[in-house]
C-alpha cells in the first residue's frame, strides 16, 4: 500500500504550480477545469514518485494564513534534497527570491538536517537530507 497523493487548496494556482516546480523540480500535468463545479487543479509529480494536487475552487472559504497559528491537519510537507550542503542550497535560493525561511538549516532534536521555509500561501515545507 502507499499513499497515492497529497492534495492542499490553494488561492493562487499557478503561483503555487510554479513555486513547486521551480524549487522542487515538480513537472505539473496539464490544468483540470470543471467550468460547472468553478474547480480547477494541477497534479504535479516528483522524481520519486509522489503526486502534489494544487486545487481551487469558487466555493473556498478564507482561512487563517499565519504561519504560527497551529490547526489540526496536515501540519507540513517535507523534501528530501539528498545532501546537508543541498539543504543550504536550496534555503538559500529560496530566501532570495522573496519566500521566508522560518528555521535555518540545522539538525534537529530528532536528528534530522532540514530547514523549513513557507510557500507562496504560508504553508510549511521542510527540506531534509
Amino acid at each position: 500500500m502507499k499513499i497515492e497523493h497529497v492534495a492542499m487548496w490553494t488561492e493562487l494556482l499557478e503561483e503555487m504550480r510554479d513555486f513547486y516546480t521551480m524549487f522542487f523540480e515538480g513537472e505539473a500535468g496539464p490544468k483540470y477545469e470543471n467550468p460547472a463545479k468553478g474547480f480547477e487543479s494541477y497534479f504535479l509529480r516528483f522524481s520519486s514518485g509522489a503526486r502534489l494536487e494544487l486545487m481551487r475552487s469558487q466555493n473556498m472559504r478564507e482561512g487563517v494564513m499565519d504561519e504560527h497559528y497551529v490547526q489540526i491537519g496536515l501540519a507540513h510537507l517535507a523534501f528530501s534534497v539528498g545532501s546537508e550542503e543541498k539543504v543550504r542550497e536550496l534555503t538559500e535560493k529560496i530566501r532570495q527570491a522573496g519566500h521566508e525561511v522560518v528555521s535555518e538549516p540545522r539538525t534537529t532534536g530528532d536528528g534530522y538536517y532540514e530547514s523549513c521555509i513557507l510557500d507562496p500561501e504560508g504553508n510549511r515545507i521542510e527540506i531534509t537530507v
